[in-house]
């Protein structure tokens, strides 16, 4: 049965690189298609004979309005058993204006400026964001770290019940990652930071790791996460949820939530799952 993904969100913040991406990763992608012809397109793929097995759609660039039909459109397509999901890209409002401004195109809603067409297309597409079921914040991403995060979530590889995993370690003082479902806290771990020789490795290497993982209370918080997850990860494959993204966070996001992650990862795929794992601090 054919799989389809939809590709959707705020102008400016990369529709384009990740057309470009997931028609590199095989998927047969259409560019501006109106959401009522989406169900045309399925049905011919549905068809005998039809070779093509993974369709995306990127759509919103006929303005914001376009997408207030892909609502029943998604709904029709799931009713027919099928795989679908809905790729949501956002940025900040500060980031979308400096991006107008470099490339100096219009915004395709028509409003006073530049930063109230975008506020405009945001309230149009909040009830869309809010029913995705991946949203990928491009803020600080540049087009190379976008095509990765693309790869992670859209390569041909299949997880349990459907379900794609996802853990990224991050430090607090950088930011709240925004795309992920679960954030979880490991500042309660002593710091390598404060040991000279450790402050200039990272959680991926031995010394740190040992440093932070072979204390009790570590042990602990990974056996309690392990038990967690070993409930929590066949609920949400059960109730049909596409993706799930889980979040460790430390100060600086170099050497305790990448050595968490990194173990915590380890064991969710002893439990039959295979998460990527992204370290977004880690160089900083």
């Amino acid at each position: 049965m054919a799989e389809y993904l939809i590709v959707a969100g705020l102008s400016g913040a990369g529709r384009s690189s990740a057309a470009a991406t997931l028609e590199d990763l095989g998927w047969f992608v259409i560019d501006n298609l109106p959401a009522p012809l989406i169900g045309k397109v399925a049905e011919l793929a549905g068809q005998p004979g039809s070779e093509l097995e993974r369709f995306c759609f990127v759509v919103g660039r006929g303005g914001a309005e376009s997408v207030v039909e892909l609502a029943p459109t998604v709904t029709a397509l799931r009713a027919t058993g099928a795989r679908v999901r809905v790729l949501f890209l956002d940025a900040s409002d500060e980031v979308l204006v400096r991006r107008y401004e470099g490339t100096r195109r219009r915004h395709p809603l028509e409003a006073e400026g530049v930063l109230e067409a975008i506020r405009a297309e945001r309230a149009l597409l909040d009830p869309l964001r809010d029913d995705a079921d991946v949203v990928v914040d491009t803020s600080d991403t540049n087009v190379h770290e976008l095509k990765a995060r693309l790869v992670e979530l859209f390569s041909s590889r299949e997880a349990p019940g459907g379900m794609t995993t996802a853990v990224v370690s991050f430090g607090f003082k950088h930011g709240l990652p925004l795309d992920v479902d679960l954030v979880l806290d490991c500042r309660f771990l002593p710091n390598p930071h404060w040991v000279e020789h450790l402050r200039v490795q990272t959680g991926l290497d031995p010394e740190v790791r040992a440093y932070v993982l072979d204390r009790p209370e570590a042990e602990e918080f990974l056996a309690r996460l392990d038990d967690l997850f070993g409930f929590l990860l066949p609920a949400y494959a059960a109730e049909g949820k596409a993706y799930l993204s889980i979040a460790i966070g430390c100060t600086g996001g170099r050497h305790r939530s990448v050595a968490v992650a990194e173990e915590l990862a380890r064991r969710i795929r002893r439990r039959g799952f295979d998460p990527s794992v992204h370290h977004r601090d880690v160089q900083r």
